[in-house]
Order: C-alpha cells, then structure tokens, then sequence
C-alpha cells in the first residue's frame, strides 16, 4: 500500500508539503495541491485516520445515538447518515440505547463520555434530566434528529405543519366531527405528540371547528391506535366521522379496528396518518409523508458545519411534509358510517 513518502515522490514534493496538501492543514498552492492529490489518486493513497487525527486533532468519527435500530424510522435516519459520512470520508459509532436498559445507562455514563467522535447526532431521544446534562457536558456538537431546540441545534419534520395539513384535507372533504387519536402523556416522544396535537386543534379552531376537538390518548404504536380507536368508535352516539392519528401507525391501528366492527374506510370514516410508513401503502393510507433518510443527511451536514464553526449559532431546520392522498380518505357522506 503507497504511503506518503511514495505520494511525495510522485509530486515531486517533499513529504511535509504532501501532508499539507492532503490535509489541508498549513499553505500549500493550488497547483501543488492538485499535483500531489492527484498523485494519491494515482496510487491509490488512503491516509489513516490515526494520522489524519494527528494533523487535525479530529477522529474522524460522528457518533450515533438512537433508542432503537430495527423499526423504519430509526433504520431510515440512519441510512442517510451513512450514506453522508461515507461520502465525507467519515466513520461512524453507533450507540443503541434503548430505554430503560442497563445499556443505555452504560452508553451515557461511560461511552459517551470518552469523546471518542468529533461530533454527536442523536435521534429520537427524550433524555431523562441526568443524561441531558450528560450530553451537553461532552464539549462536542451535538445535532437531534427529532428532538427539542433548547440546547442542540435541530432536524425534524415539521410536526405542526403536518398536522395542519392532515386535519384540513379532512376539513376539505367535508368532515366536522374529527378525533385527534394518539399520544399519551408519558410518550416517549411526547414533544412530537404535542407539536402535532397543537397543529390538529389550532387548524379545528381556525375553521370554527373549536367545540368538535377532541383527542383520545393512545400508545403510539400500532397496537395503540387499535385500542384506542376500538374504545372510540364502538360508541355509535359519539362516533367521530373522520381520524387524524398521531402517526401512520396510530391512523393503520385505527383502519384495522374500523374495519373489524364493520364500518367501512372510507365510506364510513375516513382516516389520515402523519409519516409515510412502509406499510402506509399497503392500507392505501392518506399521510403526511417524512422522508428520514432526508433527515439523516441534513443533521449530518448540520453537524459538519458546526465541527467546522464551533461558534455557529444552532440550528433549527424543520423539514416539510408532503401530503399523500391514497384511499383511506373520502368525502363525507349522508350515511356517515357506512355500516
């Protein structure tokens, strides 16, 4: 494998100015620059990280902390952070730290702590008060991928957008009695659930709808939204004609229970998510589709720019939602529950 003494050879510079160049770190002109980088090309030089680390006092690493790795948001996120780094040259750590393990305690009590990445992107999480205070003493950038503002810089959809969004397009179909489904007070996302109760109510009471608001509080998983929308619409006096759930799985768990007490989707209720899950099109779900992987590359180059400018002032960047309009929506009809 070439090294820098066979890069410097080859450019005709000496190795001190080859590092330079390779580095970027000290004066070296333009055309030297382009002489010796094409010269690594050549002969196909990678420059280690330890050496690079030296030069730069930087790892070379972004670390990763998230709750979970195997459902389709998290996965999602952090494909897009790998394709990012991997286009920067970059390595990534990831730390799994799923709550309320003994795991999650070790990542923030001892892992976190040794600083061994350039910067932190941490997606998804609800630190309790201590691991907060963790976080913000580790003296790196930090960038949330959902999360709150206060004290990292921030990339996320535009939870209130998107809500809006949703409960209008049922406005616009005619819909009156609309329920807000999803979002129990203990979530572990609960700022996410707030965001998107607070588009869905303030868009009710623009359109005069004030007195109809009404949010039924559900575990935010699929199991969840059933529950919550069986115990909602088995009461035929009170039964909502449409549903804004808090996510695409909340409004799929409410499909399944409309369904199995026979009230037709969307005849009979219609039904919008927030998401663009995998399995949204497979119950031809209405949603506000997020694109993850998007988020990923942002807070990845969010992340880099204040690497770069350790005095940038934080960001906030909230991303739109596209509507998706499948068929679990439809105009209202006389016969409002299709039974």
């Amino acid at each position: 494998m070439a090294g820098i003494a066979d890069v410097a050879a080859r450019a005709g510079v000496s190795k001190a100015t080859a590092s330079r160049a390779l580095s970027g770190i000290g004066y070296v002109s333009t055309e030297t620059q382009r002489r010796v980088r094409r010269a690594a090309e050549e002969l196909g030089y990678v420059p280690s990280a330890g050496a690079v680390g030296l030069a730069t006092g930087r790892t070379q690493n972004i670390g990763v902390v998230m709750p979970y790795v195997n459902r389709w948001f998290f996965a999602e996120v952090l494909e897009g952070i790998q394709q990012a780094l991997l286009e920067e040259g970059l390595d990534l750590t990831l730390y799994d730290a799923k709550p309320g393990t003994a795991g999650r305690a070790r990542i923030f009590d001892d892992f976190l702590a040794r600083k061994r990445f350039d910067g932190l992107i941490a997606v998804g999480l609800e630190p309790v008060d201590r691991e907060l205070e963790l976080l913000t003493r580790i003296d790196r950038p930090i960038v949330s991928v959902v999360g709150t503002s206060d004290l990292t810089s921030v990339v996320a959809v535009d939870d209130d957008y998107a809500a809006r969004r949703a409960t209008e397009h049922l406005i616009a179909l005619g819909h009156r009695e609309i329920a807000f489904v999803g979002g129990a007070p203990a979530s572990h996302w609960a700022h996410v659930d707030q965001r998107r109760l607070a588009g869905y109510t303030l868009t009710m009471e623009q359109a005069g709808l004030g007195a109809q608001v009404r949010h039924v509080h559900s575990e935010v998983a699929l199991p969840g939204g059933y529950a919550a929308a069986a115990d909602l619409l088995s009461d035929t006096r009170h039964r909502p004609t449409a549903i804004v759930g808090v996510c695409d799985e909340v409004a799929i768990g409410a499909i399944i229970a409309a369904r199995r007490l026979g009230i037709q989707v969307p005849s009979g209720l219609s039904v919008v998510g927030i998401d663009d899950h995998e399995f949204a099109e497979m119950f031809a779900l209405t949603t506000l589709q997020q694109v993850p992987r998007d988020q990923g590359r942002s807070a990845v180059a969010v992340l880099l720019a204040e690497i770069a400018d350790p005095a940038r002032e934080r960001t906030e960047l909230r991303m739109p939602a596209r509507l998706v309009v499948r068929s679990s929506t439809a105009a209202l009809q006389d016969d409002a529950f299709g039974l």
